[in-house]
């Protein structure tokens, strides 16, 4: 956990892959955990901390998660995501090129609860999402591509399920169709920036995550600069 923004009413961090947002029924500790501890060390907090949650990240997906400080922030942020006032930008690293370098990809996903998997069809069906993002190719390592993604609707596994529909699963992404996992068994997704107005200040709030410090990633670092 690094946290990136901070203030009294939000604080947004990178997280790494392998940790989970929030608790679920393996008993982890997680990312939550480590936030209230830091904020409680940090700001000499006595009692309990406060932390809100408006989105997560699965669990093999590293990056950016905005996090609440008050619930004055929760309750707007929770609007904002669900309004689509967040602007989403991640990065994903594939193995095969896509059909164009760029596009906008439509798809209605059903979950699949039980598998704890979605699936994207061509056209609406009964209990389908409507599921839209945007991609562009923005570069090339020896063995692999990068795409940026844009979301434009938060659906459950949007993006592998989609990217694995248009026959480009992401790297490490045994679920989607990855021929092999990653060695730490992250999946080759990245939250790489996020950009909404600030719940309470009303200013402008545009963050980067840095990449994660392996090498599939550090071949891309040139096209940010890192």
């Amino acid at each position: 956990m690094q946290p990136i923004y901070e203030d009294n009413h939000i604080i947004v961090v990178a997280k790494q892959a392998g940790e989970i947002v929030q608790a679920d029924k393996t008993g982890d500790r997680t990312l939550a955990d480590d936030v209230k501890d830091y904020i409680k060390e940090r700001y000499a907090k006595p009692g309990a901390v406060f932390l809100g949650i408006p989105h997560r990240l699965d669990r093999p997906v590293s990056g950016l998660c905005v996090l609440a400080r008050t619930s004055k922030a929760l309750a707007r942020l929770n609007e904002m995501f669900r309004t689509g006032m967040v602007r989403k930008t991640y990065w994903a690293i594939v193995k095969d090129l896509p059909p164009e370098p760029e596009g906008t990809l439509t798809h209605w996903l059903v979950r699949n609860e039980k598998q704890n998997k979605s699936f994207a069809y061509d056209h609406e069906r009964p209990g389908a999402k409507r599921a839209v993002l945007d991609y562009r190719l923005i570069g090339h390592s020896q063995r692999y591509h990068l795409l940026e993604v844009q979301l434009h609707t938060g659906r459950h596994h949007q993006i592998r399920c989609q990217l694995a529909r248009m026959g480009c699963p992401i790297v490490g992404d045994l679920k989607y169709g990855a021929p092999r996992s990653n060695p730490d068994g992250s999946i080759c997704l990245h939250a790489r920036r996020v950009a909404f107005e600030h719940p309470v200040s009303h200013q402008p709030i545009d963050v980067e995550a840095p990449l994660p410090a392996l090498p599939i990633w550090q071949a891309f670092g040139e096209e940010s600069g890192e």
